[in-house]
């Protein structure tokens, strides 16, 4: 089958559309994932976000209401701990863990087929409907927008919060409004690759990106075309073979990333990116 025929079909530029917004939208946010060492948490916002779709299903409503509701809900709790948030493991993996369980929960409880709250577990996205698509690209542009007003401030509180407040950069009120742009991010590539797999998309282009540029516009550039190539090729493999995207989503990033971690075993020099940050700050934040 050629690629023209396989555009005919909606699902398939349904798919194509929304695998494209959220590669786009999880390659910018989880430069900033990375950078904050914030990965963890990301992963706790998709389980928090999954107990709410499971609810939402429960009463009858779209399960990616609940989705997004309790994801912002738990990126309010998550933001507020402001850096504490870094050292705080042991908190929020009891907190993922008991969200995983409510989500359970609420599925035992609805007597229906609860396929699309199943389905948000490892990603849906050829599955995914029009008024979905419309969702995930309003979503996205949102997420965008957040990441464009708090672009200064966040990547100069990112790499050296202490002289980020001692500026005058309200730190606290960043990591709030960074973490609702997270937890957007986490409802809508939960769609694509499950909230189980978000690590896919969120995580492992920016940890790449960041390995081979220390510079944030580079790297930035660099987390969105692998985000992109590891979505597209997923499609494109899954309508190959019988066997499901995220899995092809997944073993792309993972091969990327073990590639990479052999190709360039250093990490890179933040100490150098905070310097030349610094600079550019100075002028900006007197």
């Amino acid at each position: 089958m050629t690629l023209e025929h396989l555009f005919a079909y909606d699902f398939v530029r349904n798919a194509f559309v929304a695998g494209t917004v959220v590669a786009v939208t999880a390659g910018i946010v989880g430069y900033f994932v990375v950078l904050r060492g914030l990965s963890f948490a990301g992963h706790a916002l998709s389980h928090v976000g999954f107990a709410g779709a499971a609810g939402a299903v429960a009463l009858g409503l779209p399960a990616v209401f609940g989705l997004m509701c309790f994801a912002l809900l738990g990126a309010l709790g998550m933001g507020a701990l402001g850096e504490r948030a870094r050292g705080r493991d042991v908190a929020i993996g009891i907190v993922l863990s008991w969200s995983l369980g409510l989500g359970v929960l609420f599925l035992s409880l609805y007597k229906g087929y609860a396929t699309e709250a199943y389905a948000l577990l490892f990603g849906q996205i050829l599955g995914i409907s029009t008024p979905n698509v419309a969702v995930t690209v309003l979503a996205s542009v949102a997420a965008l927008a957040g990441v464009g007003v708090l672009y200064r401030p966040l990547l100069f509180a990112s790499i050296d919060p202490e002289s980020a407040r001692a500026r005058g950069v309200p730190v606290r009120g960043v990591a709030i409004g960074f973490m609702l742009v997270l937890a957007v991010a986490v409802a809508t590539a939960a769609q694509i690759v499950g909230v189980l797999l978000v690590f896919a998309l969120l995580v492992t282009p920016a940890a790449i990106a960041g390995r081979i540029s220390a510079r944030p516009p580079v790297a930035i550039a660099l987390s969105i075309a692998l985000a992109l190539a590891f979505t597209w090729g997923g499609l494109l493999a899954a309508f190959c073979a019988p066997f499901p995207v995220s899995f092809f989503i997944t073993t792309f990033a993972f091969a990327a990333y073990v590639g990479t971690r052999a190709l360039r075993p250093g990490t890179v020099n933040r100490s150098g990116a905070a310097h030349r940050l610094d600079s550019i700050m100075r002028i900006h934040y007197r």
